[in-house]
């Protein structure tokens, strides 16, 4: 295969359809999503052999029991995959939405109108599923879309999007659409993030080394979230009762997901009586604690902390500990070790509260609530496509209106510039 020309036509062609997906009525587009999870759940068993390959494939290959059930389809997971894209039917479609609508003196009418981005390539690993939850998404905001999955689940992709294309011809879309790189060929990646006279977006998903490869070889403007260093602060006006549920919920909840606290900042004023109350808790539930000299010195059982503790992001039941002397310390070391992602305060302290807010430079700020809520469903978006550390154009979890543009549409009389 000429890996080559195999891309550059699926560019070409993703830009074609783009120009037709941008002007699809919203009830076109829930006719193919309605259609694509009635083909899901009607081909269980087909995907499911499909998904069997890859499985085994995996199994050969040595990945993780974790990383395996990661890969599985099941009926019921089939099932869950169908109705997210029910939910996507059921959401406000962004498109046309008028974000401002203005009359200048000179008679101008300006309006300024929400668009589809065009083409979007997303590139991810691992689970199936996003496949279908990326595509409906895109498909519902008018854009066409461009998929990436890993090697592992190449197999379960295309059989995923053999369905999707179906529902798009079935309901009279382009099936250009939406399209799967059907090679496992590294080659098509670099190809890819080099076709910037095609594509507007590219969105990675997946592992730190994957978005930084992305990031470095695109020619493509890149939304991006490295890791998620997330920390909560235990201020000395927490309500430690308050405290103690909310650090365990935001490590404990999901632990390997990027919005699990990986550090947990406290007050040397109430350390004494705070920290061992939330070790024993994390100590009961498997976690290990690596701490400050100061955190070791009220539990001597805390393991050790290491300068790279600071900025990991552990995805595990491991969780770094600090005793900080006042809100500016701790402000300093989110400032100086985190990820730009979620971070919480604890505090019945207004002032502290707001100072918090306003200076922590992080995608989702908490006050008195879990890291674990930095999720597109928890927001009332009803969905997401990932979640951004960038502040350009998106940040925090992206819904439909952050697969969206805008451009201004205006009506005159006849007027002149002079």
């Amino acid at each position: 295969m000429n890996i080559k020309a195999y891309i550059d036509k699926i560019v070409r062609d993703a830009k074609k359809a783009s120009r037709l997906m941008a002007i699809a009525d919203t009830s076109i587009k829930n006719a193919a999503l309605e259609q694509m999870a009635l083909n899901f759940t009607n081909s269980k068993e087909m995907l499911i052999v499909e998904n069997e390959k890859d499985l085994r494939a995996a199994e050969e290959n040595g990945l993780s029991s974790a990383m395996i059930d990661r890969l599985q389809l099941t009926e019921p997971r089939i099932d869950a995959m169908a109705e997210g894209i029910r939910e996507v039917i059921n959401l406000t479609d962004p498109v046309g939405e008028i974000m401002e609508d203005i009359v200048r003196p000179n008679g101008l009418n300006i309006q300024k109108i929400r668009v589809p981005i065009g083409v979007i390539i997303i590139i991810y690993e691992s689970r199936p599923n996003v496949t279908a939850d990326a595509a409906s998404l895109c498909l519902k905001t008018g854009n066409a879309t461009i998929l990436r999955g890993g090697k592992e689940s190449i197999h379960s992709n295309i059989a995923i999007y053999r369905q999707i294309s179906l529902a798009l011809e079935k309901v009279g879309l382009d099936k250009n659409a939406i399209q799967v790189i059907e090679t496992a060929d590294r080659e098509a990646v670099g190809h890819l993030l080099k076709a910037d006279e095609y594509a507007d977006l590219v969105i990675p998903r997946g592992g730190e080394s994957l978005i930084r490869n992305v990031v470095e070889n695109s020619t493509i403007p890149v939304i991006k979230h490295y890791k998620g260093v997330c920390h909560v602060y235990v201020d000395e006006f927490a309500d430690t009762d308050m405290a103690r549920e909310v650090c365990l919920n935001s490590k404990l909840q999901r632990p390997g997901t990027c919005n699990a606290m990986e550090t947990m900042l406290v007050h040397e004023k109430i350390s004494d009586t705070f920290l061992p109350d939330i070790y024993k808790g994390m100590s009961d539930a498997g976690v290990e604690l690596r701490g400050c000299e100061k955190s070791r010195k009220i539990i001597p059982e805390i393991k050790q902390a290491v300068e790279g503790d600071w900025s990991a992001e552990y995805l595990e039941k491991i969780l770094s500990v600090k005793v900080v002397s006042s809100i500016d310390d701790a402000i300093e070391h989110i400032s100086v070790y985190g990820s730009a992602h979620s971070d919480a305060i604890i505090t019945e302290d207004k002032p502290n509260a707001k100072k918090f807010a306003d200076e922590v430079d992080s995608a989702a700020v908490y006050v008195n609530a879990s890291t674990r809520f930095t999720d597109g469903f928890e927001f009332g978006m009803g969905a997401e496509i990932g979640i951004s550390t960038d502040k350009l154009h998106a940040r925090g979890p992206m819904g439909l209106k952050e697969l969206t543009s805008y451009k201004y549409i205006i009506h005159g009389t006849g007027q002149i510039r002079r």
